[in-house]
């Protein structure tokens, strides 16, 4: 374990976008209550983090190369109880929120928020807050107010209901995605910023009920929102 100041936000991270990444530990150097222990790219680089280092605040993607953030959240929980989680993702439809939050996770933000918004966030979280993005706290209260109807009535909209409520806008990012642009090249294509086009990503992966590139093509192909 490192020894750090206790009067220090003992942070860690992980994340496999280098961008946020970098974005996110720029912030930080700003920021003097705060140290960044640890940045993992993988699930299985966080799993290891966590015998590693001893954390306040740890700040989990979801969709990681090797697996899903879900299982760090889970461990962490079990590993560090004292740890808050914060998951930092692009993905805000109801099954990812409420497994992440029953896995242990204390607040949700979705990947639209500013660093130095992240850094505020993180300062909330650690005194014992939920920074929970409005999207997301809608969801949260949508659900509750339909308790009587199961969760999967409510996360899963029939093929017609998917179809009408993918935007003008999502479709045409859905079409760059298929031609296998960027989001940095997709944010200068359509003239709005990168965390616009990761929000848009975000919309799409919802609707489709899918997790990644490959499958939002495919699921989108299956039900005739692309051309072949």
């Amino acid at each position: 374990m490192q020894d750090i100041p206790i009067s220090l936000i003992r942070v860690a991270l992980v994340e496999d976008d280098v961008n946020f990444q970098n974005a996110l530990m720029d912030a930080m150097r700003g920021a003097p209550d705060m140290k960044l222990l640890s940045v993992a790219g993988t699930r299985a680089q966080g799993l290891q983090a966590l015998d590693q280092v001893q954390i306040d605040v740890l700040l989990v993607d979801l969709g990681l190369p090797d697996g899903s953030g879900i299982d760090v959240i889970r461990a962490a929980h079990a590993k560090q109880p004292g740890c808050n989680i914060m998951v930092s993702t692009t993905f805000g439809d109801e099954t990812h929120v409420m497994q992440s939050l029953e896995a242990g996770a204390s607040g949700y933000l979705l990947k639209d928020s500013e660093p130095q918004r992240m850094i505020f966030e993180i300062r909330s979280l650690y005194a014992g807050g939920s920074p929970i993005s409005p999207l997301i706290a809608r969801q949260i209260l949508t659900r509750f107010r339909h308790n009587d109807k199961p969760a999967t009535a409510l996360a899963k909209p029939n093929a017609t209901e998917q179809q009408i409520r993918l935007s003008a806008r999502e479709k045409e990012v859905l079409e760059f995605i298929t031609r296998g642009y960027t989001s940095d090249e997709i944010a200068e294509l359509i003239s709005v910023s990168r965390h616009t086009v990761l929000t848009y990503v975000r919309r799409i992966y919802a609707k489709l009920e899918v997790t990644s590139k490959t499958e939002a093509i495919f699921e989108a192909r299956k039900q005739g929102l692309l051309d072949d």
